[in-house]
């Protein structure tokens, strides 16, 4: 999963189209992005709506809200989806509290897992616990709500969050989840700062993207798409070191090869795979 695309739950208009767009998963938005006077009707359009999607081509999520989580779960623990996303996560006694709520609604036991989001530094704390609590497939960081509790200004690389990101990136790898799914940009309009994030992100574990509108999708897939060139190179490398037949192998520029860096060629050939 390269990009999830937030939906608010109050636009219907947009929910087949995104479900058409280039985002690799639909995130429906019953959290910020809705109003607290329209938080009930679209509680009520995201459910129907669900209802309509029969095998949907893309994995749909839906982001609850804790003030009414358990009103949120009853209405969309449908067929349609895959996972929900739970807000303002703390800690694992969180994630099992949904899970019950889930296990209570869901139509097949453990259809429907959790990607919990971090916007605390008490969350940041408890990813370890958080990314192995039961269900939860995936983590991702808030850093709106995330920055203004720690008071941190992010320059123009973002250096301020590095150990934050680091932080999540070794809870998930710890817990054997999916890498987390990186934060929104809420300038979206500023594309080539998005992908130079982007890239940053990736180069630090990061797999995949939030994106708060579709102009982001474009970029935000190519940075998590393996290049043709990185995947002829990963496929030589593997090739090379597999006809070795446990001899030393050296890559085209002398550096020697070992299982670590064959790990990493096998990880851009799944992943070259999973864009087919």
């Amino acid at each position: 999963m390269r990009s999830a695309l937030y939906v608010p739950g109050n636009r219907p208009e947009l929910f087949g189209k995104a479900l058409a767009g280039p985002a690799d998963v639909v995130l429906l938005d019953l959290e910020d992005a809705v109003p607290l006077r329209d938080k009930h009707s679209a509680r009520a359009e995201v459910a129907a709506w669900l209802r309509t999607v029969v095998r949907p081509l893309k994995p749909i999520w839906v982001r609850v809200d804790p003030a009414e989580l358990a009103a949120d779960i009853a209405a969309v623990a449908l067929p349609a989806i895959t996972a929900v996303c739970l807000p303002k996560t703390e800690s694992a006694q969180q994630v099992r509290a949904a899970g019950a709520l889930l296990e209570k609604y869901e139509n097949r036991p453990g259809a429907i897992g959790i990607c919990a989001l971090l916007e605390s530094a008490r969350a940041i704390l408890a990813a370890p616990e958080i990314a192995a609590a039961p269900r939860v497939a995936r983590l991702q960081i808030g850093e709106a709500d995330l920055r203004a509790e720690l008071g941190i200004t992010a320059g123009p690389a973002e250096l301020e969050l590095l150990a934050v990101r680091s932080q999540v990136v070794l809870a998930s790898a710890a817990a054997g989840i999916a890498a987390p799914l990186a934060p929104v940009r809420t300038d979206f309009r500023a594309l080539e700062a998005l992908r130079e994030s982007t890239e940053a992100l990736r180069r630090l574990g990061f797999r995949g993207r939030a994106c708060i509108h579709p102009a982001q999708l474009p970029v935000v897939n190519e940075v998590f798409t393996p290049s043709a060139a990185d995947v002829a190179r990963a496929r030589a490398l593997v090739r090379h070191f597999e006809s070795a037949d446990g001899g030393v192998v050296l890559d085209a520029q002398g550096r020697m090869v070992d299982l670590a860096v064959i790990k990493q060629a096998r990880r851009v050939l799944a992943e070259a795979e999973d864009r087919r």
